[in-house]
């Protein structure tokens, strides 16, 4: 016979062993590494995340620090070696770390002002320059990314390829600068004549935010401005990053993590907004399936630098 003192027991029961779940994760796991891609300088990403990993913190109720990754290949051996439990990768690189064997899962993506799951690649020159499209700039020097950034390094090869330029026999030199800052940085300077970079809409993209900072200056110092700027190439759309954490973790724990990023934007909205300069809308759930195109498109390029080499 079920009476009412049965059913409270019955959810005291269940209370506790959800109660005993978590502590269990929390106490195999009192502290954890959130890792974040160099997109910005330190300093930069620091002042971006800070907010969201104290939220973090809070809400998961054990110590999350963030580590800023020295370049993109970090995190993925971060992942790989267990003493990263989530990564905020580019595309590219967590389609690396998929296609390398890194046990880790997308869980949400970054999702735009108008709601779309997608970025470009572009390429800058300086307005001032003669050039106008990708082929006036035979014999000068490229500025790429990272080996494993999406928009700064595999999709511009893949957009190259399509025009039939090899980049490395195109161009003088072919720079990889470490970060989206420092390929604007080198075009504005002279270091570079091209640089690619990443560009969601006219007043979104890392050259606006680094605008928005004053931090981009010719060589001589004198501030520039985003009409000292000019896109000559664009590219096809780029799904936007993810945030992964590792498959092994307990499945209550990434339950958790990922409750925490959904509910952030409602909980702790100033900490969201400063991810992006309160452009972005709530993340959104997302499968490691939703990158098999990235995944294609990095075998595609790496068979590319084979036959170069």
């Amino acid at each position: 016979m079920i009476t009412r003192r049965t059913v409270l027991a019955g959810a005291a029961t269940l209370a506790f062993v959800g109660s005993a779940s978590a502590s269990d994760w929390k106490s195999k796991y009192p502290e954890i590494t959130f890792a974040v891609i160099p997109a910005e300088n330190g300093s930069g990403v620091t002042e971006r995340f800070g907010p969201f990993v104290s939220y973090l913190s809070k809400e998961l109720g054990i110590k999350v620090n963030l580590r800023v990754a020295n370049d993109y290949a970090a995190v993925i051996e971060g992942q790989r070696a267990g003493n990263i439990q989530i990564g905020y990768y580019g595309p590219a690189s967590f389609s690396r770390a998929l296609l390398t064997g890194v046990k880790t899962d997308a869980f949400v993506i970054d999702v735009n002002a108008d709601g779309s799951k997608g970025y470009y690649s572009v390429f800058y020159v300086l307005a001032k320059s003669p050039y106008r499209k990708v082929e006036d700039l035979k014999g000068k020097n490229l500025g790429l990314v990272d080996p494993n950034s999406t928009s700064g390094n595999n999709m511009p090869r893949f957009k190259l390829n399509q025009m039939g330029i090899e980049p490395d026999s195109f161009f003088s030199k072919v720079i990889f600068t470490g970060s989206h800052e420092n390929a604007v940085l080198a075009l504005a300077q002279g270091t570079v004549d091209v640089a690619a970079n990443w560009w969601n809409a006219d007043d979104d993209s890392n050259l606006t935010r680094m605008l928005n900072k004053n931090m981009v200056k010719s060589s001589d110092g004198t501030p520039l401005k985003k009409e000292d700027f000019r896109i000559i190439s664009k590219s096809d759309l780029i799904i936007n990053s993810p945030y992964a954490y590792l498959r092994d973790l307990p499945d209550d724990m990434k339950a958790a993590i990922k409750q925490a990023f959904l509910d952030a934007d409602k909980k702790d909205p100033e900490a969201f907004k400063k991810l992006s300069d309160g452009k972005n809308q709530p993340w959104q759930p997302i499968t490691n399936a939703d990158y098999d195109k990235t995944i294609e498109l990095i075998k595609f390029v790496d068979n590319l630098r084979k036959k170069a080499s």
